[in-house]
This record gives structure tokens, sequence and C-alpha cells, in this order.
């Protein structure tokens, strides 16, 4: 196995920076302890579906019957749940009193948007969790798959640092900057999230590529 290119692989799918928007979006509202809570959540969370993917992606496939395929359908379609929130709702829409409880739920909520949707699947989605199985799949030696391992941790200090200068970027684009930034990577995730969808719906009914 090829030891640099899962590692160069990984961080241009996973691509941190391209997130930092999305973070931005779902963190609005946030205080520093809840912002510093969601960036480690985020990064470990992004380390363990690494991990898990690695050691277990292929077995657990298998174990539940479940293709990469049908696992692009349903990330797509949470992708474009994610998109529709970021274009229909914006931050300006809201008034202090929603804000307020949007923020405790979000508090209730504890590390969920950490997890979802954040490190899934904006962070590692299928095309993550597929790469890294498909590695995993070419892996000869036990080192080799604690190497791919170890990327994850490259993988989540990479996370951390992106989205810690989240704040920086948000007081330079400024509360109207933002909503602009959000609606656009909105508009790019639902694009993205046809993509993956149609992707998976391909592989599932081989017709449909036939009649595109």
């Amino acid at each position: 196995m090829d030891l640099i290119k899962p590692l160069v692989t990984l961080v241009a799918i996973v691509n941190p920076l391209a997130i930092v928007p999305f973070f931005i979006h779902y963190t609005q509202g946030y205080s520093d302890a809840q912002r510093r809570h969601t960036v480690r959540m985020s990064a470990f969370s992004a380390f363990v579906v690494i991990a898990v993917s690695a050691l277990l992606g292929l077995q657990l496939l298998a174990f539940f019957g479940i293709s990469i395929a049908s696992f692009q359908v349903g990330g797509g379609l949470l992708l474009l749940m994610s998109s529709l929130s970021m274009l229909i709702k914006p931050a300006e829409s809201k008034t202090n009193v929603e804000e307020l409880r949007a923020t405790e739920v979000k508090a209730s909520m504890g590390a969920s948007i950490a997890v979802v949707p954040l490190t899934i699947p904006l962070l590692t989605g299928p095309a993550t969790i597929s790469t890294v199985v498909i590695y995993a799949d070419k892996t000869q030696h036990l080192w080799e798959l604690g190497l791919l391992v170890g990327y994850g941790v490259v993988v989540a200090l990479a996370t951390a640092l992106a989205f810690s200068l989240a704040q920086p970027i948000a007081r330079v684009l400024g509360k109207t900057g933002i909503n602009i930034m959000t609606r656009l990577m909105g508009l790019i995730l639902a694009a993205l999230a046809v993509e993956v969808m149609a992707d998976g719906l391909g592989k599932l009914f081989p017709i449909l590529q036939r009649v595109g």
C-alpha cells in the first residue's frame, strides 16, 4: 500500500477548511465554551469514524447488509436537508428570543451538532468512509492498518485547527458576510447532495446510468 497517498486523499476529501462556513452557521449563538467543546467533539468524531472505518468498515457493512451505494443515498438525503435549512432559514431572520431558544436547544443536545451534521456527513461522509474501507482492504500488514488509523489523528488535528480559526473568520466577515456565505454554501451543498445521491442511485439501479 502506498504510504502517502491515503493521507493526501483523506485530507483532500475531508477538507476541514471547506466546512468552516458550516461550523460558523451551526454554532451561531454558542458560548466560547460550547464552541470549544464542539471543536473537540468534531475532531474526535472524525478520528473515530476514520478509525472504525479502517478497522471494522468491511465487517460492519457486511453484517448489516449495507452497501456503500445505499449509504451514499442516505447521506445525500441528509446533506440535502441541511442545505435546505441553510437556504430557507438564514441567520438574520431569527429574533433574539428565537436565538436564545435555539441556543438552549443546542446546548441540551450536547455533542449532537458536532457529530451530525458537522462530522457526519459534512466532514466524513460516504466518500471518506468508502475511501478508508478501500485502503484498509489493500493493507497487507498490521502496521499498515495502524498507519491508516494514525492518519485519522492527522485529520482530527487539521479539523480542530480549521474550526478553531472559525471565529476570527467570522469577525472579519461580519453577520452579513456570514449570511451570504451560508446561502452560497447551502446552494453548493444542495448540488453536492444531488451528486452523491445520483451516484448512489446509479450504483443501486444501473439502468439509470444507461438511460443517462
